[in-house]
């Protein structure tokens, strides 16, 4: 049989599973996972996680201690199957204090120390706000590795650049919500895709300029946007699209490449200022960031009732 379409990614592209399903992670051998709290709500309801539930609800003194325990314990399972790191998320109501999200950032990696897990093997997942930013690159200073999500414009890869986190998780399908709902009528398939275009253009810019920072992108509604996106550093795909590529058999071919060319001179760092003004500039990446947030923070707060009911 030929080889799937999977395992053609997985020879150009790091392949990374959204999903805090251990039994899905087995199957499907990812190098990294990733986790956020709509993910560990999820995991929260599933029958064979009850047991890591009881230690959450012993171990925590608040429903929210009682959360960050579950989503670390979580990860340290997950690491038991996979060869890289797991990525485990701030909590997102400190989207906007700068000062919490250090903070609470150094809470996570101390927790998964009291589990004998190596920091080199967590990354900690922040909404990438000017403040989430910012404590991503006092985290990195500390060696904190940083894997910012929520993000949506040019302006956000940039200023994450700047900062010199480790990870960047460009969403690609919600983008592509946006501009559907905008514009029903438009073909916005293939490459025609604006999520699309946005992670081919930000991978671009790094290669181009010589920045380390990993593109991984997420949030995918199509094989097609993956496939659009082969040779990207990283992706991070849910289990049903890995079911999908894993069952197709047709060639994939590469679509971004860093080939090498000359680099380019890095550009200055986005102030403030910049970075808020280029942010109000785009509609989408403003409302879509701000949706996310919401959203998460929706998410954390049902897993949080559902401990304290336990």
């Amino acid at each position: 049989m030929s080889t799937s379409k999977l395992e053609q990614l997985k020879s150009m592209t790091d392949v990374v599973a959204d999903t805090g399903d251990i039994e899905a992670i087995a199957k499907y051998q990812p190098l990294d996972a990733t986790t956020n709290p709509s993910l560990v709500y999820k995991a929260a309801q599933l029958a064979q996680y009850q047991e890591l539930i009881k230690e959450a609800v012993a171990a925590g003194n608040s429903p929210q201690a009682a959360a960050d325990y579950l989503a670390v314990s979580l990860g340290k399972e997950i690491l038991k199957i996979i060869p890289g790191r797991i990525s485990t998320e701030v909590d997102a109501r400190l989207s906007f204090d700068r000062d919490a999200t250090v903070a609470k950032a150094r809470q996570l990696i101390e927790q998964y120390a009291k589990f004998d897990v190596d920091p080199d093997r967590v990354l900690i997942k922040i909404a990438s706000t000017w403040e989430g930013i910012q404590a991503a690159k006092q985290l990195e200073a500390e060696g904190i590795q940083c894997n910012l999500t929520l993000l949506f414009s040019f302006a956000q890869a940039r200023a994450c650049a700047d900062a010199g986190v480790t990870l960047i998780s460009p969403f690609v399908g919600r983008i592509l919500d946006w501009y559907k709902q905008q514009n029903p009528d438009q073909d916005l398939t293939g490459a025609n895709d604006p999520g699309v275009q946005s992670v081919s253009r930000i991978y671009n810019y790094y290669k181009q300029h010589g920045y380390g920072t990993i593109v991984m992108g997420a949030s995918f509604r199509n094989t097609q946007e993956i496939e659009e996106l082969a040779g990207c550093d990283r992706l991070t795909i849910s289990p049903a699209l890995l079911e999908s590529l894993s069952q197709d058999h047709s060639a994939l071919e590469r679509r971004l490449s860093n080939d090498g060319n000359k680099k380019l001179d890095k550009e200055s760092a986005l102030s403030e200022a910049q970075f808020r003004f280029e942010s109000n500039q785009d509609a989408m990446a403003t409302e879509k960031l701000a949706e996310g947030i919401r959203n998460f923070i929706l998410d954390q707060e049902k897993l949080e009732a559902l401990l304290a009911q336990k």
